[in-house]
């Protein structure tokens, strides 16, 4: 791969979405690798349980490395790839990713798995993140920019729906070996895509920042935390509600989870310091307090929230309360999949409708009503379930797309692949903090057992109130993230400022 341009000229932006298939091509089958993976892997796992004769904590972790990894480390690639090239970090995660997929062939044990899962997750932190930075950099205008989101995040959407089906057929037909080692005609593609249709970062557009280690431990630590915490309440939890919703058990929680979750606060705090005492921070927080980025951050944490939580308290009501078999409850959430795919045409119209502070905010607030529906009306009736899905896919579609731009506009030209990661991680860290929640308080309130308990009346009412506080609760969280998105993006001046940088070199 070749160095950083350092020549002076900068090409003209592509003037339509179409000069650059060659490049969106690329990225979209970033983002395909991204949901397809996690997508068809969940259908292979009691295949792969049967074939490599894991335990179930053992299975958990063929997921869970992956996640841990991925979340743990996209800041770290995403300051990287600022200092040393997007497109060349992208290109060596895609080398990887292809290597190790292959690799696959030759595991012959639930642990060798883990660790391929592991350094998928590497990169996927290296890749995933870039795509959004360099989608961004491609084009000048906001229109523009917001069309060609749109279109790499169709492709992972097309993935996530058609993952469960596409798994089911393979495994009907061959090794579940076959559905990793695909990962790796997916990364060629990219990898070719981008090499030829993405130009070499300039040097201009770098900085040479000493990387902030410490900065970059501690950042890993707290995520790997927040992400790993309720795992270890849940193995230490046994059987019950925890298997289904991933929480612990009743009141009393163990030992483990609790020092993991003192160990995470603890490196959050040294996180803070550390990145406000640094002469060349890894995450520098006078970027995350600009309006633009700070907003964004807020409504792409208070979507993550809002669509974790529904996710969860749906699989419970359609399955737990209705007695849904599995596959009848895959079915009662197409509508959300099939929203989700329709609406992408519209994002751009709506956009430029009304502009993309307004976007951004009602998206999020759609996300935040579409759980707050299905808590107070769900239980009457699954068109409230159908009501509550559209509402969270609709406003999914465009949050995802205009937050995401919001941040990397607030951003400096040589901030913007940190941005990106610092993006997907507010993503992971809601998510995981919206399950997390979402299970605790159930357990709490209906205790272990529901998984394999047949509810009485009163039991089923005790569920359904359950269901009401968690929604409820997860609602005012995310709706406190979308006011201060609010709060904040008032004072963002029509015309974004350039944050000016110390001099690094």
């Amino acid at each position: 791969m070749s160095e950083p341009s350092t020549s002076p000229a900068i090409p003209a932006p592509p003037p339509r979405l179409r000069d650059a298939w060659v490049a969106l091509a690329g990225l979209s089958a970033v983002f395909l690798f991204e949901m397809l993976d996690n997508s068809v892997l969940n259908v292979a796992l009691p295949t792969i349980a049967r074939d490599l004769a894991a335990s179930t904590s053992s299975l958990q972790w063929v997921s869970g490395a992956y996640s841990v990894a991925f979340g743990g480390l996209m800041l770290l690639f995403g300051a990287i790839s600022d200092r040393f090239g997007r497109r060349r970090i992208m290109l060596v995660g895609l080398t990887l990713l292809a290597v190790v997929s292959i690799l696959t062939v030759f595991v012959t044990s639930v642990e060798q798995l883990i660790a391929v899962r592991a350094l998928m997750g590497v990169a996927a932190a290296m890749t995933t993140p870039g795509s959004m930075a360099l989608a961004f950099r491609l084009f000048t205008r906001d229109d523009l920019r917001v069309r060609a989101l749109t279109v790499i995040s169709t492709a992972g959407l097309v993935g996530l729906a058609a993952g469960p089906t596409i798994g089911g057929f393979v495994l009907a037909v061959a090794p579940w070996q076959v559905l990793i080692v695909a990962n790796a005609p997916i990364a060629v593609i990219a990898f070719l895509g981008i090499r030829a249709g993405i130009a070499a970062d300039r040097r201009a557009d770098l900085h040479r920042d000493p990387i902030d280690v410490v900065g970059a431990v501690l950042g890993t630590l707290t995520v790997v935390g927040v992400l790993l915490t309720p795992t270890l309440f849940v193995a230490a939890g046994g059987a019950g509600i925890e298997d289904a919703i991933g929480a612990g058990t009743g009141v009393v929680l163990p030992w483990a989870g609790w020092a993991a979750a003192a160990v995470t606060v603890a490196a959050a705090v040294a996180f803070v310091i550390r990145e406000r005492t640094a002469h060349h921070p890894l995450l520098d927080l006078r970027l995350v307090a600009h309006p633009l980025v700070s907003s964004g951050l807020a409504y792409k944490a208070a979507a993550g929230l809002a669509m974790a939580g529904l996710s969860y308290l749906v699989t419970l009501q359609l399955q737990f309360a209705w007695g849904w078999p599995p596959a009848l409850a895959a079915l009662g959430t197409l509508p959300q999949v099939v929203a989700l795919l329709a609406s992408g045409r519209f994002v751009g119209p709506f956009v430029a409708w009304v502009g993309l502070g307004r976007a951004a905010w009602m998206s999020a607030a759609a996300v935040v009503a579409g759980l707050a529906v299905f808590a107070l009306l769900g239980r009457y009736g699954y068109p409230w379930v159908v009501v509550a899905l559209v509402f969270v896919a609709a406003g999914m579609r465009v949050v995802g797309v205009v937050a995401g731009n919001n941040v990397l506009r607030g951003l400096p030209e040589n901030r913007t692949s940190v941005g990106a990661a610092l993006v997907d991680t507010a993503s992971e860290i809601a998510t995981a903090v919206g399950i997390a929640a979402t299970g605790t308080i159930l357990a709490a309130l209906v205790g272990a057992g529901i998984a394999t308990t047949a509810f009485t009346p009163d039991g089923l009412a005790a569920f359904q109130n359950a269901i009401l506080v968690a929604g409820l609760t997860i609602t005012a969280l995310a709706a406190a993230l979308v006011a201060i998105g609010i709060r904040r993006s008032r004072r963002t001046p029509s015309v974004p400022p350039t944050i000016q940088e110390p001099s690094h070199v």
